[in-house]
């Protein structure tokens, strides 16, 4: 499932990733790209470790647990600290899977991470630049991704997929992954698509005796499935 989530961030948290993002010490983008995947890499991206990829990153983390839709999308176990790359003057990122467990020891992280969902949340306007589509082929095909600033893309872990390159202005994003309740993708759609259901029911007719019942098949579904 390839997800659009609209508005993680709003207008004023925007400015301040912008702000505070312009004056950072970007370093190369291969610092956290596996052995194949550096070698199709081409960016510019904050250490895991520099303070303002941790203050932003918490700003990020907050702004998605206030969200329901990534909660019913993602079911989120564990979230990989958010990250902050930036494309400019033709940089790109070749075709390449995520790896497929994260581990966060430079900020202290314990537990190993699954991949089993990427996530892109858009920082600046695609009109600020040429480029820097996110081009990403699964079972739904291929998709190309350029979103608002402030809107973020949910797609498997599992998915193809890479960064056109920039020809004019700069991109500049947060990254990160997700390892999910659920690890099938398939199932993750289904509860989503129940979730969205009940969502709908509850407020055109939310007394009706079914409501009960199928809130339960959901919840027994989720018992039945998850992994936790």
């Amino acid at each position: 499932m390839l997800l659009h989530i609209p508005n993680i961030l709003n207008a004023e948290q925007l400015a301040h990733c912008r702000a505070r993002l312009a004056a950072a010490g970007w370093a190369d983008g291969r610092i956290t790209a596996g052995h194949q995947s550096a070698k199709a890499k081409d960016n510019a991206q904050l250490p895991e470790n520099d303070p303002v990829a941790i203050e932003l990153g918490k700003l990020v983390l907050d702004a998605l647990g206030r969200n329901s839709t990534f909660f019913s999308a993602a079911l989120p176990r564990r979230i990989y600290p958010p990250l902050f790359n930036r494309y400019a003057g033709g940089q790109s990122f070749g075709f390449h899977v995520d790896n497929a467990v994260r581990y966060d020891r430079s900020r202290g992280g314990s537990e190993p991470v699954r991949t089993d969902l990427s996530a892109t949340l858009f920082l600046n306007s695609p009109e600020d630049y040429d480029g820097g589509e996110l081009v990403i082929e699964d079972t739904f095909g291929t998709q190309s991704v350029k979103l608002a600033a402030g809107d973020m893309v949910l797609y498997p872990g599992t998915s193809l997929h890479r960064v056109t390159p920039v020809t004019r202005g700069e991109r500049v994003a947060s990254f990160f992954w997700i390892q999910s309740l659920l690890r099938e993708d398939a199932q993750r759609r289904l509860m989503f698509e129940m979730d969205v259901a009940l969502r709908v029911l509850t407020r055109d007719v939310p007394d009706h005796p079914s409501l009960v019942q199928l809130t339960g098949v959901y919840h027994n579904l989720l018992r039945r499935w998850s992994d936790i």
